[in-house]
């Protein structure tokens, strides 16, 4: 009788130990829920601190007039933390985040966690909005968050590398505007006019442009777009470096060219700097991301440009066609939120028809949506802006215009960035910053088991 009651004790201990690791590791079936008024719920997003400021301001207001119980809180990391801080997110044992932002090139790094939903999979089904528009996502922007034919995040700010250009400083150099056929043999010959002295006093006061020179894993987008552009990759379909000989020499030193052209101490330009630069009139073109143009060109508190007066096309052609760098924001959901049903249903609000034709009109945010591109743009200077990501959009696609798409994308990054800004110090030549970059890039992608 004794020895029956030990083992009935025992096995209702271990029914509870049982039940007690299922509740540790498996979701409530409704997903955590969407909160009430009395039990509202609380989700936390980790996103760049470039904009999670605006988002907590007003589009989390924005997404609570619908959905009251959800409580989003948004923390705003800087880009360089960004990756590292995400990483430990996911491969740690409790969750911070609900949902998380990625820059285009994170996307495989973070899927290999297996700890981000399959946001087309089954898993998050039963919270789908029946009104939520898979098929008219562009193609490109959307891309950005596949890796290995799973659907890890979605895009929330699309964005793509372009050509910035101030009218009036062409007009008053009689230079011809760029457009999408101008190759960078004419970008150049033009470039040597709109170095000038705009007030007669005998000074130069204005140069041809500005971007990234220093070292910055951005940097090496730029020359990395001028190879694309001559039908060029960083890597073959093996992963294995292609960029190592003339072409990749060609499109570093397309780079380092410009800074003949640039304002004094260019070569420290990061981000701020050329954008700065352009706003206030001091250089003629800037290749920059262009989700900036409304702060470039619209926005009184930040910029001395009108919209009149700003221009934006593709970069410059090569042989292959113009150029232009995929640089899209996506949000995925983290298996170990405790709250995917609101989390899920926070990021299909964001980028829905309705949230993105919100931030597009709060933020100037490019959209991703073929039904935002090809609608009603929020307001008037949008319509040309819109017209030249969609250009860039199709060139990006199809010269594959995009960093690396694999789990060692930001090591192969930092590694051209250094070399990069070497070649653009004067620290070695364009020869000797690709030998050193294609060298180290082969040595790592060897130790991860790549071309074997």
């Amino acid at each position: 009788m004794k020895s029956t009651r030990l083992v009935a004790a025992v096995a209702v201990l271990g029914l509870a130990v049982a039940a007690c690791g299922s509740s540790a590791e498996e979701v409530p079936a409704d997903g955590g829920g969407l909160g009430t008024a009395q039990q509202p719920v609380s989700i936390r997003v980790i996103a760049n601190d470039a904009f999670a400021k605006q988002w907590q301001d007003k589009l989390v207001p924005e997404f609570n007039k619908k959905y009251p119980n959800i409580k989003v809180t948004i923390d705003g990391i800087p880009y360089n933390d960004q990756l590292a801080k995400t990483m430990l997110e996911l491969t740690g044992t409790t969750a911070t985040y609900d949902a998380v932002l990625a820059d285009d090139p994170w996307i495989p790094q973070l899927a290999k966690t297996g700890a981000l939903y399959d946001l087309k999979g089954q898993e998050l089904a039963k919270w789908n909005d029946p009104e939520y528009d898979w098929a008219d996502f562009h193609a490109t922007p959307l891309a950005a968050g596949e890796w290995e034919g799973k659907q890890y995040a979605v895009p929330v700010r699309s964005n793509l590398l372009l050509m910035f250009y101030n009218k009036s400083l062409y007009k008053k150099a009689g230079v011809a505007e760029p457009t999408d056929e101008t190759t960078w043999e004419q970008y150049f010959a033009d470039a040597q006019k709109l170095v000038q002295d705009t007030d007669g006093d005998g000074k130069t006061d204005s140069w041809a442009v500005g971007t990234y020179f220093t070292k910055d894993p951005l940097t090496p987008t730029v020359w990395q777009t001028v190879l694309n552009s001559d039908g060029g990759k960083l890597l073959d379909d093996k992963m294995q470096v292609a960029f190592a000989g003339e072409a990749g020499v060609k499109a570093l030193q397309t780079q380092v060219d410009l800074l003949k052209y640039a304002p004094p101490g260019a070569s420290t330009y990061q981000f701020n700097e050329p954008l700065e630069a352009f706003r206030q009139g001091k250089t003629a073109t800037m290749f920059m991301w262009g989700s900036v143009f409304k702060g470039t060109a619209v926005d009184k508190e930040t910029t001395t440009l009108t919209p009149e007066e700003v221009g934006i096309t593709t970069m410059p052609a090569g042989t292959a066609g113009p150029g232009a760098h995929r640089g899209i924001w996506s949000a995925g959901i983290s298996k170990k939120s405790e709250h995917p049903a609101a989390a899920w249903t926070w990021l299909q609000w964001v980028t829905s028809k309705q949230g993105e034709q919100f931030v597009g009109k709060e933020f100037g945010t490019f959209p991703a949506r073929n039904s935002t591109l090809d609608g009603t743009p929020p307001a008037d200077w949008a319509g040309p802006v819109y017209q030249a990501l969609k250009d860039g959009y199709e060139v990006a696609s199809k010269g594959q215009m995009w960093r690396p798409r694999l789990p060692e994308s930001d090591a192969v990054q930092q590694i051209l960035a250094l070399q990069t800004s070497r070649a653009m110090s004067g620290q070695a030549t364009s020869q000797q910053a690709i030998d050193q970059a294609a060298k180290e890039i082969t040595e790592l992608l060897k130790t991860k088991g790549y071309g074997q």
